[in-house]
This record gives structure tokens, sequence and C-alpha cells, in this order.
């Protein structure tokens, strides 16, 4: 499909030290670290992404909220993705901002985003390559950010729009109803990296955390952040997101056969335990900023993951460790007799 143009918006600013063949290395700093109010960055990360990324290039053209900047970190791609991001950032000119990812794993691509000091927002828009943004994304999101203080860290995510490999809808994720805690998010992420916007205060936090912070998936990680360092976590039942199925995503959808046979399987193999021991020391770089009731609950599910099996189950209930479904929280029962926490 033909590349989209894009209506001019302010300069952004690269991330320190990359490398920006295409594009001018000098930026006016004080413009572009003062943006203009609602100035979102969507931060996009691409490997080998050459046959859904024109659509999803497109679906920003089409957002009802237009002041947006994109910056793009490529992990080596083989294809004609990267053809396709300097082809498209000759069209956007500085509206687009194209840089070499670490090649370490797509949480480190996005971290290494997310983590950048040099790129300044009002918010910040993960953003993966194969996906369609419904027009209203970025409105629908702007607008609940805006009604949270700016010094409080504040993420946004929302329900999926599942599709085919070919466009087609296959219906929506799975609805969660309960509140997001940092009790939840230390076993459960409810909030979907492609659907999550978050504010400048959620950005301090993660850049604290630094982007060499090893983590098993960014999304996970900046739902834990933001919801033990006394954030807000919003989630909206409204989909935003078309989230296309197929056998290249990092992770399939938790209501399709596919996703929920791969996280059993992941599960009985321990990579569930392994991804809890890399959270946890993680979380210890932010220490300083969790919240005292917080540090408790992460204490007391650290503690019972190392106790034999009785007390181990009393500790994460005492945690209030728990899963939105009534399923989840059964197999995290089973996992938890099986020492697979």
């Amino acid at each position: 499909m033909p590349l989209p143009s894009a209506p001019a918006v302010a300069e952004p600013v690269a991330p320190a030290g990359a490398r920006l063949p295409r594009f001018p290395a000098t930026f006016d700093r004080e413009r572009v670290t003062t943006p203009e109010p609602s100035c979102v960055a969507i931060l996009l990360c691409t490997y080998n992404g050459q046959n859904h990324l024109p659509e999803q290039l497109a679906s920003y053209c089409a957002q009802t909220h237009t002041r947006w900047s994109v910056f793009a970190s490529d992990d080596g791609s083989m294809d004609a993705t990267r053809h396709i991001l300097d082809a498209c950032a000759e069209r956007w000119g500085s509206r687009l901002m194209v840089v070499d990812g670490p090649r370490q794993g797509f949480a480190a691509n996005f971290l290494s985003l997310a983590s950048a000091p040099d790129i300044r927002a009002d918010y910040y828009a993960y953003s993966d390559q194969d996906d369609i943004w419904e027009p209203d994304k970025l409105q629908q999101a702007v607008h609940a950010l805006q009604q949270i203080p700016p010094d409080v860290p504040a993420l946004y995510c929302s329900r999926l729009r599942l599709i085919g490999n070919g466009g087609e809808e296959l219906g929506l994720s799975r609805l969660f109803g309960g509140p997001a805690s940092f009790s939840n998010a230390l076993v459960q992420n409810v909030a979907s990296g492609n659907t999550s916007v978050f504010n400048h205060a959620a950005k301090r936090l993660l850049e604290k955390a630094g982007a060499d912070v090893c983590v098993p998936f960014h999304d996970w990680w900046t739902y834990m952040v933001v919801s033990g360092c006394g954030g807000v976590v919003v989630y909206d039942p409204h989909p935003t997101v078309r989230y296309r199925q197929h056998g290249g995503n990092a992770m399939g959808s938790n209501r399709s056969w596919r996703g929920r046979a791969e996280r059993v399987r992941m599960l009985w193999e321990g990579r569930f335990r392994d991804w809890n021991d890399l959270n946890i020391r993680a979380l210890e770089r932010l220490d300083d900023f969790l919240a005292e009731e917080v540090r408790h609950t992460l204490r007391l599910y650290a503690a019972s993951r190392k106790k034999s099996f009785l007390p181990r189950l009393l500790g994460l209930k005492r945690a209030g460790i728990h899963f939105q479904t009534m399923g989840g929280n059964l197999g995290l029962m089973m996992a938890a007799i099986c020492n697979k926490v």
C-alpha cells in the first residue's frame, strides 16, 4: 500500500547517541523539550515487519488526535522494514525519527525508547509494527490521562479487537473488570503494550529504572512500575487497537487457544517463575519510589516463593496476589502448589 502523508508537528528529539543517517544532528532544544499540550510520542519498535508495517503507519495518520511524532527503533531487520521506515521519514520529515535498536529482544528495544531521556512529550504510546490503531486511540488515551494530575504517574490501556492475518475480525480480547493494582501486576499483565499510553511522570520512573533493566516484557514492567510507585492505571473496555493474530506475534491473545496453550507450556517449563525472578530483581532499582504497602506486598510475595507448600500458599494469600479471572486464580493456585510461581 502507498505510504501515507502526515501533517506537520513540532520537531522531535532523537535518543542520545543514536545513529540518524537521514536526519539533522541538531535541534531547537528549547522548543522541543517544552512541547505544546497533548503532544504524544509514539514509540514504535520494528523487526522484519514489512508485511504489515505500512498499515500501522497509515493508522497513525488517521488519528483524530493529530499532535504526535514517531520514534522508530529497528532491531536489525533483514527485510524491507528499514526501507519502508526511511521512505516514510523522507515524506514525514522530522515527524518520524529512525534509530538502530539494541538487538537484545523486543522488551529491551521498547525500553531503549521509553527510558531515553532526550525523548520528550506529554504522553508516550507503545506501538507494535503489525497492528492497526482505531482512529480514536490517541484521543481516548489523552482524554483519560488528562484527568490525572501530571505529577502522578499514569498509564492508560484498553481492550483489543482481534483480527486475522488478512485483517478479518475475530472477536475481542478478554474484558478485565477488576481494579488494576500492584498485587495483580506481580503475576498478570492487563496493560497490553500495543494499547498502552503513559504520561511523563511514568516515563521518568522508567528512565530511573534504566534501559538495561532485565525484564521479560516491557508492557508488564510498565504496569508494575506505575501501579507500584503510587500511580494510576486506567483500563478502558473500549477497544482501541486491531491486534493482528499471526505466527510472528511475541505472544498471542489470551482468548486464542494458541495463546492459552503457549502460556500453559511456559508455566510448566518454569518460565513464569523465571520471569518473576527477573521482575522482583528489577523492582529493587525503584525501591525508593515504591509505596510502603507495595514494599510490604513485594516482601511477602518474594518470601512466600521460597517456602514449602502450605506456607507458600498462605504467603500468597496474605500478600493479596491474584489474577483478574477465576480461571487465572485457579491456575495461580496450581502453579503455587507445584512451585512454579
